[in-house]
């Protein structure tokens, strides 16, 4: 039957029905989520988790029962990160961690890359996540849909650019595990080969590309038949990690022999783009595509989704009513012993937060790492600046990757070029009286401009941006000026194969306090000229 469901779907009066139809639920949704205030959203999300998990090993532990109130739950959740749920809930359990933080069983693990402990991290997907991811994608459409009606998505592909690696059965690999339910199994893998096996059958006939494309683990290959068999499709929308979708550009139009996107996909009106700041690749993108083609940034998470940009005000907004309560811990009170909490209606624009989430899958207060900072409280719009532990301040200039990210931005407009990605890190100093600096690896789309001029100009905008970084530049007495060493073009996309890690939700780490991964770069771009 699918296969019939999928020619009536594909019919042209049923795409136009499903524009309609799509068009009407989000302007519905987008006019609920405007007359609802996110703080008793989120009050609600609370109150639901706790009754939902009361009877788990967690909600024992933490008297959820007697829980009346936000303070009552502070009071008994603390904060917590991966290794403290690991270590104290999951280990025991994993893979099945039925009962532990959550009632009922947990059919997938997404595999996350774990930047800030550097070692792979299993988070637990239940049903109700799934169910809350595509909720919230939904609401992420709907916010493009009520912004620019008549955008007609669903006259051709949607295409789903994901992970790399297919799913992993965690049964098979722990057979000294019993399943509380005989037959039972637990598949992981990133969170895009996730949504691809419980893609609904409905939106199968507007999706690109198919499940078994899709999951194929050799991302190399799987590039170049993504690439062959979408060049003559009618793709209307994509969305990816933005360094992936610039990799499949590449490919498609080294396919084609066309020079720009828009003249191989002439009705491609959106590129859904997250997992990183965006700023960096703008140009690049512009560059491609023109102005035709409509750019909106989400930022999902393996723990869950978090917001997505409302073109209204071009900025990412919080979704409140998906089944994840959100706490905001200021970044300055991070390893402090008793940090505040606030919640959204709490918040204070312009303050770096660290978030907490809380979600329907069993996480409890738990820190993944993130940093916002939000431009406005009602309703709730936010950037994304960074990581807990991605920041440079080797040599005490603490700067935050939002800083860094946005001096290249300025520093590629200054030199009228296109960044595919960079790293920076920082080089100690070989002797006590000489100070060090920092080295950023940049790959350019195209000439790659003169090194030079590149790093003064990055060295200008850090300057203006954070006074420590102006304060330790003076007279070249604590740090001397950066370095910007080009990257010949596939060259961090060579790197991440030799890691092991290239292809899908895996990112070149833009940001290494340590100078362990920059030692790394240096030796292997030297080794590979």
């Amino acid at each position: 039957m699918s296969w019939l469901l999928e020619t009536i779907l594909d019919r042209p009066l049923v795409r136009r029905l499903v524009n309609t139809g799509i068009a009407h639920y989000a302007r519905r949704r987008v006019d609920w989520l405007d007359r609802h205030s996110a703080e008793t959203l989120q009050q609600h999300v609370l109150t639901r988790l706790i009754r939902k998990a009361r009877d788990t090993r967690f909600g024992r532990d933490h008297d959820f029962a007697r829980i009346r109130s936000l303070d009552d739950y502070q009071r008994r959740v603390p904060l917590r990160d991966y290794e403290s749920f690991w270590s104290q809930y999951w280990a025991a359990d994993f893979p099945y961690l039925q009962g532990a933080t959550w009632p009922g069983s947990i059919p997938y693990s997404a595999l996350s890359s774990g930047t800030t402990s550097g070692t792979t991290k299993y988070i637990p997907i239940s049903r109700e996540m799934l169910a809350s991811n595509q909720r919230a994608a939904m609401t992420a459409l709907s916010l493009f849909m009520a912004a620019r009606p008549g955008v007609p998505l669903f006259n051709g592909r949607l295409f789903f650019l994901g992970g790399s690696t297919d799913l992993v059965d965690l049964t098979a690999a722990n057979p000294e595990k019993r399943p509380p339910v005989p037959g039972q199994r637990v598949l992981a893998g990133d969170l895009s080969g996730i949504a691809s096996c419980e893609a609904s059958a409905v939106l199968r006939p507007f999706a690109f590309p198919p499940t078994e494309l899709a999951l194929m683990s050799d991302w190399d290959r799987k590039l170049d038949l993504l690439a062959s068999r979408a060049a003559h499709l009618k793709i209307t929308m994509l969305s990816g990690v933005p360094s992936w979708i610039l990799a499949l550009f590449d490919r498609v139009k080294k396919v084609t022999g066309k020079d720009r996107i828009t003249d191989i996909w002439p009705e491609l009106r959106l590129v859904i783009h997250g997992g990183t700041r965006f700023d960096p690749y703008r140009a690049l993108f512009k560059r491609e595509l023109g102005d035709e083609v409509f750019l909106l940034d989400t930022y999902p998470a393996s723990e869950g989704y978090v917001a997505s940009e409302d073109p209204r005000y071009g900025l990412l907004r919080l979704l409140p009513d998906h089944d994840v309560f959100f706490e905001f811990v200021p970044v300055s009170e991070l390893t402090s012993e008793r940090p505040a909490r606030h919640t959204v209606g709490q918040v204070e624009p312009g303050v770096q937060y660290a978030i907490a989430m809380t979600t329907c899958a069993g996480l409890w207060s738990y820190i993944p790492g993130d940093t916002i900072c939000f431009e406005r409280r009602d309703p709730p719009l936010l950037r994304f600046t960074g990581r807990t532990r991605y920041f440079l301040s080797a040599f005490g200039e603490h700067l935050i990757s939002e800083e860094v990210e946005r001096a290249i931005a300025a520093a590629a407009e200054d030199c009228g070029s296109a960044v595919v990605d960079f790293h920076v890190g920082p080089v100690f100093p070989e002797s006590p009286s000489a100070p060090g600096r920092h080295r950023f690896f940049v790959e350019f789309s195209g000439s790659a401009p003169d090194p030079q001029s590149f790093a003064a100009s990055v060295d200008r905008s850090l300057c203006t941006l954070n006074e420590d970084y102006r304060a330790h530049r003076l007279g070249d007495i604590a740090l001397l000026a950066p370095e910007v060493q080009p990257v010949r073009c596939g060259g961090f996309a060579d790197w991440m194969r030799s890691q092991g890690k290239l292809g899908g939700q895996h990112k070149v780490p833009r940001m290494d306090n340590t100078g362990q991964v920059t030692r790394q770069m240096t030796e292997f771009f030297t080794r590979t000229l």
